[in-house]
């Protein structure tokens, strides 16, 4: 049976793992409970399916404007839980309900003003939010309906609304499946998590109005405490380098499919092999130079919503249409060249 631990978790299972063989007791508990709970969710929970009551949901505004509703679930794992936030109120004395509406208006912002999407359907999709989910739960998902988040421990894990790239992240899973429903499991799983991964640093980048070469591509870099040797989960640049620490292990990402690791847990390597398209699209994205969102941030996005994307596709399969969609958009020029290269360097594609 596939590892279902791995469905819709931020946090990959080995990395829990690893706490429960090596943490305190506290620790283990902790993890242990995260560990259980998204064994239940769902591979693939699909689109966004499930429309919150009405009585949560912000009204309709203009195309382009948010409808964001951010809950509590008081320490309980009930959603969406009691309504804190809802588009237009202003903050309020609680950090993590004020992040994670912060941080969904961000994301909403970069893809409008970006790509010209409404929210994760297109369609104006509102974007709710439940934090303080569990007691110390060490996670954030998806569910197909809304975005959920954790508190974290405090001794390995900071909650999880402290990220702009985590929410971002959580987001761009809903957009993922909206568009191309990537089976998560294999290479499109890997791929499923990749696409997440590169929305949520191009939404940190956007926010900071960095350049390709002035991010640190870094993924969730404000989770981890300061107790962790460790800079973040993921490193799109170089992955594998992360973390290497004693309760979390050290980052197993590889870099290139010479080290493609073939295993059953993960749901097949989702969170593992998606090192490899994550380099991919840090090397094009350095290669073309500037800010990554503007066109190499645009190929991918275009690839995500390209209709010969097939839902199982392989790294393969998906580089050619990355390909494809930059001739279209750019031509034979320095954008479509340097995802050329980038694919190859990462051993996907050949000479």
């Amino acid at each position: 049976m596939l590892d279902q631990a791995s469905c819709k978790g931020f946090i990959p299972p080995y990395i829990l793992k690893h706490i429960i063989d090596n943490g305190s007791e506290h620790q283990r508990e902790r993890a242990l409970g995260t560990l259980a709970h998204v064994r239940h969710l769902l591979p693939n929970p699909g689109p966004p399916n499930r429309q919150p009551t009405p009585s949560v949901l912000p009204e309709r505004g203009r195309p382009g404007e948010p409808r964001r509703s951010i809950h509590d679930a008081q320490q309980q794992m009930v959603l969406p839980g009691a309504l804190a936030r809802i588009e237009g109120q202003p903050p309020i004395a609680d950090p993590a309900v004020d992040e994670a509406y912060d941080a969904l208006g961000k994301t909403h912002e970069f893809f409008w003003q970006v790509f010209g999407r409404d929210s994760i359907d297109g369609h104006g999709f509102p974007l709710i939010g439940t934090v303080h989910y569990g007691v110390e739960y060490e996670n954030a998902f998806w569910n197909g309906a809304q975005m959920v988040f954790g508190d974290g421990d405090g001794e390995i894990f900071n909650r999880f609304t402290l990220s702009l790239d985590v929410v971002a992240h959580e987001l761009a899973h809903g957009i993922t499946e909206s568009e191309a429903g990537l089976v998560y499991f294999n290479q499109s799983g890997a791929l499923n998590e990749s696409m997440s991964d590169v929305f949520g640093v191009l939404v940190r980048q956007f926010s900071l109005k960095q350049a390709a070469d002035q991010a640190d591509w870094l993924i969730g870099a404000e989770l981890l405490t300061d107790k962790v040797q460790g800079a973040a989960l993921r490193s799109m640049a170089n992955p594998g380098s992360a973390y290497d620490d004693p309760l979390l292990g050290k980052d197993p990402q590889p870099g290139h499919m010479r080290d493609f690791i073939d295993t059953r847990d993960d749901n097949g390597g989702v969170h593992l092999n998606s090192g490899i398209p994550n380099r991919a699209f840090y090397l094009a994205a350095t290669a073309v130079d500037g800010y990554a969102w503007e066109k190499t941030g645009r190929i991918w996005y275009d690839t995500l919503c390209d209709r010969r994307l097939a839902n199982d596709a392989d790294f393969a399969a998906f580089a050619q249409l990355t390909l494809d969609n930059a001739a279209t958009r750019f031509g034979a020029g320095k954008e479509a060249q340097s995802v050329h290269q980038a694919w190859i360097d990462v051993g996907v594609l050949e000479n």
